[in-house]
């Protein structure tokens, strides 16, 4: 079940049921989103910000730290996947390993600065690092081209030194892009159910506890941002790839707000597969909708404040709490049967 609390078998695999399945149906995608009506571009959207949304849950659904300018790593390892194209060396790995690193890098420098802070404060600080990083990024026209933004990037063909895969089309690139995501997801569920991910879970419920019994808050709280940070960066390096150009208005606080909405609307403070959902939802309610009307947000707007008074646990919550209620029910109508047949000696 991909909504659903995972069992602890599930918790020490490295590679799920869940995964399995999902990769699957996610390997079917280009044949047939084009006869739904949608563009195959979607698809390789709704990956890129899934692996974005997974690398924020770390923050805020397992370490419980709300980051709302967590839109600047994402473009910090745009631009830096570009900048490493058009400056230094135009080799795939290289260039996205670079995306990964400066935001990482970036990541740990403001967590240096912010990781004995919490609650609203430590919000504060994320939002002003990243409205910091924003402001940087459209100043800063020799290296980041301003508002303009980094054009001419390029998909750089994926070389494994024996054979080399061209991913100028989208299907390639699409089939690229799962495979990173595969292997995204497979590393983040592994971080999350490790010693050191519960670790960050217990912080998340009491701070003040998990000092007592010995950890060094501090350096989790960093280091677990300073990972969400790489992360971001790292699917920020895809992005660029995708669009061709990286552009600060991934940076700004409204796009940092849709990941956060993405994450809670899916159900992320409860599941793992939360942002997964609430992404998926978000990215075609825009294509879908957004073919029909402009105010399209007005309408996912309206669907977030609904979740947020009836149901805070998320899409994946609500499901999950559905399955477990029907579970439930079966289970007592067995017992009632049992019980019928042990009275009515079985008559």
């Amino acid at each position: 079940m991909i909504v659903g609390s995972k069992s602890s078998s599930d918790a020490a695999r490295l590679v799920t049921p869940t995964m399995l399945v999902l990769w699957l149906v996610l390997a079917t995608v280009p044949l047939w989103i084009t006869r739904i009506g949608l563009y195959p571009y979607l698809g390789i959207e709704i990956l890129i910000w899934s692996l974005y949304a997974l690398a924020f849950n770390l923050v805020l659904g397992t370490a419980g730290l709300p980051s709302f300018g967590h839109g600047a790593y994402f473009g910090i390892g745009a631009y830096a996947f570009g900048l490493c194209q058009l400056d230094i060396v135009a080799n795939l790995w290289i260039c996205l390993a670079a995306a990964a690193v400066v935001a990482g890098v970036a990541g740990v420098l403001v967590a240096l600065f912010i990781s004995h802070r919490r609650g609203i404060y430590y919000a504060f600080m994320t939002i002003a690092f990243g409205q910091i990083f924003w402001t940087l990024a459209i100043k800063s026209h020799r290296i980041t081209g301003g508002e303009d933004g980094l054009l001419k990037i390029k998909r750089l063909p994926a070389d494994f030194g024996l054979v080399s895969f061209d991913l100028t089309d989208n299907v390639a690139f699409y089939y690229f892009v799962l495979a990173v995501f595969a292997v995204g997801t497979a590393v983040l569920w592994r971080l999350v159910h490790s010693p050191y991910g519960r670790v960050v879970a217990a912080i998340r419920q009491s701070e003040v506890r998990a000092a007592h019994l010995g950890y060094n808050v501090w350096l989790y709280k960093a280091s677990v941002f300073a990972l969400s940070a790489a992360v971001s960066g790292f699917a920020g390096g895809l992005f660029a790839m995708a669009q061709l150009a990286a552009f600060p208005d991934v940076m700004s606080l409204h796009q940092s707000g849709y990941v956060v909405m993405m994450t809670l609307v899916g159900g992320g403070l409860v599941s793992f597969w939360g942002p997964v959902i609430g992404v998926f939802l978000f990215l075609t309610a825009r294509d879908v909708i957004g073919a029909l009307t402009n105010a399209w947000m007005l309408y996912f707007g309206l669907l977030f404040i609904a979740i947020v008074l009836f149901r805070p646990e998320g899409i994946a919550g609500a499901l999950s709490a559905a399955v477990q209620q029907h579970s439930l029910n079966a289970l007592r109508r067995r017992g009632t049967s049992a019980m019928r047949l042990l009275v009515g000696g079985g008559r």
